[in-house]
């Protein structure tokens, strides 16, 4: 009965720990109550505790910084970024499914947040997008990738719309695309112009203020992606 009890206890550990950060209203960064204190005020034993914390801690809530103490964790979607990178590269006839998944939602999240994009940049000028986008083409000239500048150009998107989950969320997607095709055989497109064209079209049509072109150039952003992952045979 006691065994059957204790998944049951630690979840109720991790929910009053959480509601503890939120009473409190500790922001990532600041100090948590030591061990012995969080024993005390939720009146669990020493072992419960520590269960939670190391669960807590894997989930980036809780930073346990050995020799100074525990802090509230970064809230990052690290754990997300594992735990589909594991699921892509594990699962039997899953791998490329769950890649094309992630690019697929890559291209939904753009696409939703387009109007606010638009919104955002109509009007304006963007040095450091207009950097990207020629760094990129310098780069495909010479038959290299630009992964860096492209990652930077979406989250460079991000930050002047100000919305940091979207921003987070594609860090996360990227992410998981660029551990998981590697390591599934998946080649880099050969369109690789064509990308760079999208990515300039994306920044013409935001600043011109055209929603239809800018969601057109986003869907040529993601076709030699897509492309490339239907014509890659799944490994029997």
């Amino acid at each position: 009965m006691g065994r059957d009890r204790a998944p049951q206890r630690l979840r109720q550990t991790i929910d009053a720990i959480k509601e503890l950060i939120l009473q409190q209203g500790l922001k990532p960064g600041d100090a948590m109550p030591t061990e012995a204190q969080l024993a005390d005020d939720l009146e669990v034993s020493r072992a419960n505790l520590r269960e939670a914390i190391r669960t807590l801690a894997t989930l980036d809530i809780i930073d346990v910084r050995h020799g100074t103490g525990m802090f509230v964790g970064p809230m990052s979607l690290r754990p997300l970024v594992e735990g589909l990178t594991f699921k892509g590269v594990v699962l039997p006839g899953k791998d490329f499914e769950t890649l094309r998944q992630v690019v697929e939602v890559r291209r939904a999240l753009d696409l939703a947040i387009a109007p606010s994009v638009v919104a955002h940049l109509r009007g304006t000028e963007n040095p450091e997008l207009d950097e990207l986008c020629t760094a990129m083409a310098e780069h495909s000239d010479k038959g290299e990738t630009f992964g860096v500048e492209d990652r930077c150009f979406h989250l460079t998107i991000a930050s002047l719309v100000g919305n940091e989950l979207y921003g987070q969320l594609v860090a996360a997607f990227w992410d998981v695309y660029t551990l998981v095709a590697p390591r599934l055989g998946v080649a880099t497109p050969r369109d690789l112009d064509d990308t760079v064209r999208a990515h300039r079209e994306m920044l013409t049509a935001a600043t011109a203020g055209d929603l239809d072109e800018y969601r057109a150039a986003i869907e040529a952003h993601y076709a030699p992606l897509l492309r490339v992952l239907d014509a890659t045979t799944v490994p029997s």
